[in-house]
């Protein structure tokens, strides 16, 4: 018997807004999705783990597989810090029947539906307003004030992508988004 490739759900925002604990806790609610691992070549945060959180590569491996053509997509997001996803990460979920959860950045997300087109649901996750996106940053204490004031920059522009997604969910009030997200991603899959 042939496994049908399992589709591919992206969800892409400006970073803080909430993407990541979406993704989990869709992850945590279907056993038919697996998660792509990306690969970046930033240090590991505190409670990260390589080959879970992220494959976590050196500026100059991760050049290397860029020159191979190991990547679906890729992007130097800031100055030698790459973020991509692996070709091998996503046929080999895919070879198993699985759909594929994408937690990557606005163009890459872009990029991946551009590659597999309605093979794949492109998600925005936004913040209800640029203030409560600075309040979440701040509120992390994981980055130095000059880190967020330009992630905060980076979130202004990313949020003009919005349009080119098929959807937006906006993270306002974290159980109704987990609810749409879970509405929106069971009826793309049995769609």
């Amino acid at each position: 018997m042939t496994i049908k490739p399992g589709k591919l759900i992206i969800f892409s925002a400006p970073s803080g807004s909430g993407k990541t604990t979406l993704v989990k806790h869709l992850m945590s609610v279907r056993e038919d999705l697996a998660f792509s691992i990306s690969a970046c070549s930033r240090k590991p945060r505190k409670g990260e783990t390589d080959g879970k959180d992220y494959y976590f590569l050196s500026p100059e491996n991760f050049r290397q597989k860029i020159d191979t053509g190991a990547f679906i997509e890729w992007e130097e997001v800031y100055t030698d810090h790459y973020y991509g996803t692996l070709s091998e990460e996503v046929a080999r979920l895919r070879a198993l029947g699985k759909h594929v959860i994408f937690d990557v950045d606005v163009v890459g997300g872009l990029n991946i539906k551009k590659i597999f087109g309605a093979e794949a649901l492109a998600v925005f996750v936004r913040p209800p307003s640029l203030e409560a996106l600075q309040d979440r940053l701040d509120s992390r204490a994981t980055d130095h004030p000059d880190a967020i004031k330009t992630r905060m920059d980076k979130a202004a522009y990313e949020l003009s992508f919005e349009d080119s997604f098929d959807i937006t969910i906006v993270n306002d009030k974290l159980e109704e988004a987990q609810a749409e997200t879970l509405r929106v991603v069971e009826a793309f899959i049995n769609s």
